[in-house]
């Protein structure tokens, strides 16, 4: 496994309310020079150079944000410049509209998202991947999985399954409609954590 480049340790949080926390935080201790934080309080963005939102159940992710207090910190860690990454349901509450109006987003990045755009739990498949910035046969699970339909001119799209894109960054924001966490490897992280 790759580790990342630079010397300095870098924090990383992990949006602990719902969905894949665990997963995450395994493969991000697969990386050298990160530190960890389950994070569900504001205050605890501030010693922080990355957060990571995760996959699960968006609508229910999206009102313990509103609970906890995190949706304007959320957005001021954003604005300040520092690493998001969104896998999945994190893609779709990074967006800034989407198909179904149940969810209350976050806006971080110009795009808008299908939620399910793939079908429900049984149309789960695992594909590999062509990523020009990260790399070759990355291996991508998708579980229930969005894809963003329109995307604004400075969202830059990095990976599509046929016409749908699944990767995109604008900035300091990435998100993903898969989950780089489900495989062994960490390449898409790393990325994630060099640009933190």
């Amino acid at each position: 496994m790759t580790t990342s480049a630079h010397n300095n340790v870098k924090h990383i949080g992990v949006l602990n309310l719902q969905g894949a926390v665990s997963e995450h935080i395994t493969m991000l201790n697969s990386i050298n020079n990160v530190q960890t934080t389950l994070v569900k309080r504001p205050e605890q963005l501030t010693k922080l150079d990355g957060l990571i939102i995760p996959g699960g159940e968006s609508t229910t992710i999206s009102r313990l944000i509103k609970q906890n207090g995190l949706v304007e910190p959320i957005k001021q860690f954003a604005k300040q410049g520092k690493g998001i990454l969104g896998t999945c349901a994190g893609l779709v509450l990074c967006g800034n509209s989407t198909t179904h109006n149940e969810v209350e987003l976050l806006g971080l990045m110009d795009i808008c998202v299908e939620r399910n755009g793939f079908g429900r739990q049984i149309n789960s498949f695992e594909t590999t991947l062509e990523i020009p910035t990260i790399g070759k046969q990355i291996p991508a699970i998708f579980i229930r999985a969005p894809y963003i339909a329109k995307a604004g001119q400075t969202v830059e799209q990095l990976a599509f399954v046929g016409k749908r894109c699944i990767m995109a960054q604008q900035g300091n924001i990435l998100v993903c409609a898969f989950h780089p966490e489900l495989s062994k490897d960490n390449r898409i992280m790393c990325y994630f954590v060099d640009r933190c």
